[in-house]
């Protein structure tokens, strides 16, 4: 009777935690069915450089998987994991965005979600320009921006060439010397826009004859070497022969080197076809100090540095006076050789002592 009664409390025994099992089973399988995604959102993450990148960060509780559809673009839906994102790029525009949230028994949760994508105006415009006689180029900087446009101020039609980020147009030619006003357009790559205008000046061709006074030539244009310093400035003596208002400075500094001078590109070639002589006014404090005129970089190097090269001093002190150097007494020079550049020196055999003369009009005759 004892082991009889042992055995079949063991029967109860199994037979209640049989049906404890499937009661709880039966109730784990209920709920399954009935779960439904929770608190569906998404966040958006928008970039603000003008790129339209948007990182989409679907959320919700008892999720499996979600389905996002951007809105945007042919690729459709992209499945993703919980914590995984969809980066899109969007134009400026209005967008809906579906997000579709699965739990693990297919139960759907759906959302959508508006995008309204504005792109910001560019700041901080920075406009580089570089000049060669009519020549214009252009490239420009700009916080924001993804592109250019831009008027170059010479026609009244004009229709803005487009530039690049981190570009630099071609050349731009202009008919003639001017004051131009350079119009650039910043764009945002939707409908906001900035710009910035700039004046640029457009000089002719440097060449002689050289006056100092003509407002489309860049008397700038050159530099110094061995300590000399120049400057356009105020007739010092108008009267003789020189009663024009502008004049050329030539200051040759205390200790500045035997070989100071100064040095001019020419973009239209002096041709000694044209005259052999060149002819300049000068005004001094003293006399008898040479000028050194010395024409350099022939055109297709027919002639080295160094050749033509004439010292003519000044005779008076306290007026203007017209040197002539006459380079038909170089033999070694062609008679068609042309020259790129010119270079001035003064008193070359000793050191600066802080002499100041002008120059005005240079010009070439026969």
């Amino acid at each position: 009777m004892k082991k009889l009664s042992i055995y079949l409390s063991g029967l109860l025994l199994l037979a209640a935690s049989t049906a404890c099992t499937k009661d709880a089973l039966n109730d784990v399988d209920a709920n399954l069915h009935n779960t439904v995604p929770k608190e569906l959102n998404a966040v958006l993450n928008i970039s603000e450089d003008n790129s339209g990148n948007v990182q989409i960060t679907p959320m919700a509780e008892g999720v499996l998987e979600f389905v996002v559809d951007p809105g945007h673009g042919e690729d459709g839906a992209v499945t993703l994991k919980p914590g995984e994102s969809l980066h899109h790029s969007y134009p400026e525009g209005n967008y809906t965005i579906d997000i579709q949230a699965k739990s693990i028994t297919g139960a759907i949760q759906a959302s959508t979600h508006n995008l309204d994508m504005v792109y910001r105006a560019p700041e901080n415009i920075s406009i580089s320009a570089s000049q060669d006689a009519y020549n214009l180029t252009i490239s420009a900087t700009a916080d924001f921006a993804n592109g250019f446009l831009v008027f170059f101020g010479d026609d009244p039609n004009e229709e803005g060439t487009p530039l690049s980020v981190g570009e630099t147009l071609p050349a731009h030619t202009y008919a003639s010397a001017g004051l131009y006003q350079v119009r650039v357009i910043a764009l945002s790559g939707g409908a906001a826009t900035s710009e910035e205008v700039i004046e640029v000046q457009i000089y002719d061709p440097y060449g002689l004859p050289i006056t100092f006074e003509d407002l489309n030539q860049n008397y700038a244009h050159g530099g110094t070497f061995g300590g000399v310093d120049t400057a356009i400035v105020d007739n010092p003596a108008p009267g003789g022969i020189n009663t024009s208002a502008k004049v050329w400075q030539y200051t040759k500094n205390t200790a500045a080197a035997t070989w100071s001078g100064t040095w001019t590109p020419l973009q239209t070639p002096l041709d000694l076809s044209q005259g052999k002589k060149i002819k300049i006014w000068v005004y001094a404090n003293e006399v008898g100090k040479e000028i050194n005129l010395e024409l350099e970089w022939a055109v297709d190097n027919v002639v080295e540095n160094g050749v033509a090269v004439l010292k003519v001093a000044n005779t008076v002190a306290n007026e203007w006076e017209e040197l002539t150097f006459d380079y038909s007494t170089i033999a070694a020079l062609p008679d068609d050789v042309k020259f790129t550049q010119y270079v001035f020196r003064y008193n070359d055999s000793a050191e600066g002592t802080g002499e100041v003369i002008y120059i005005d009009n240079i010009h070439q005759t026969n």
